[in-house]
């Protein structure tokens, strides 16, 4: 299979390093707002001109516009593309999880037995989310967050690096959680 990444930023620059870590063939870059070298056009240019057969698409916006990111999503799925689902080869699932298409693992992360790890969801090393909870589609945990057990983390919603969500707590779509903060929530 063939990788196109769908942004040129900062995040994009490092899932293109995870693609050659990996030894997954990068195409190049998807922008609809510039051009450069490794750019290889609009998302529109590349739905003309490229095959949803050939090439698997890594969602590489960050976390800054978390409503646009999941339109690109949507626009992706849409045009009949695969979101590539990547995982580190240094990261720990256990095999009772379930990872979503278009999430991404990073290294050293910790995906325990029975948690659900939702479509385009970004898991920062050193991550560690315990059992039986569940991320929500288009999530960015940080590095080094804690998400304790039994906890439901909602849509588009950003945890900090470092910190901790409590057991069995509910995180309402959109939240932000500050770098190394203690979110109790109410408990379920």
């Amino acid at each position: 299979m063939k990788y196109l990444i769908y942004g040129s930023n900062d995040f994009a620059q490092i899932l293109k390093d995870f693609l050659e870590f990996h030894e997954m063939t990068f195409c190049g870059f998807i922008d609809d707002f510039k051009t450069n070298g490794s750019v290889i056009g609009t998302f529109a240019d590349i739905s003309a001109r490229y095959s949803p057969y050939d090439y698997e698409i890594v969602l590489g916006i960050g976390y800054s516009n978390l409503p646009a990111r999941l339109k690109a999503f949507m626009r992706i799925k849409s045009a009949g593309f695969k979101l590539a689902t990547l995982v580190h080869l240094n990261a720990y699932v256990r095999s009772l999880a379930n990872i979503h298409e278009g999430a991404i693992v990073m290294a050293n992360a910790t995906i325990d037995s029975n948690a659900v790890i939702g479509k385009a969801t970004v898991i920062w090393p050193g991550v560690v989310v315990n059992h039986d909870s569940k991320i929500s589609i288009n999530t960015f945990l940080s590095p080094s967050a804690t998400i304790c057990g039994f906890v439901n983390v909602g849509e588009s919603c950003f945890v900090g690096a470092g910190a901790v969500i409590s057991d069995h707590v509910d995180v309402p779509d959109g939240t932000f959680i500050k770098a190394n903060s203690l979110y109790k929530g109410e408990i379920k």
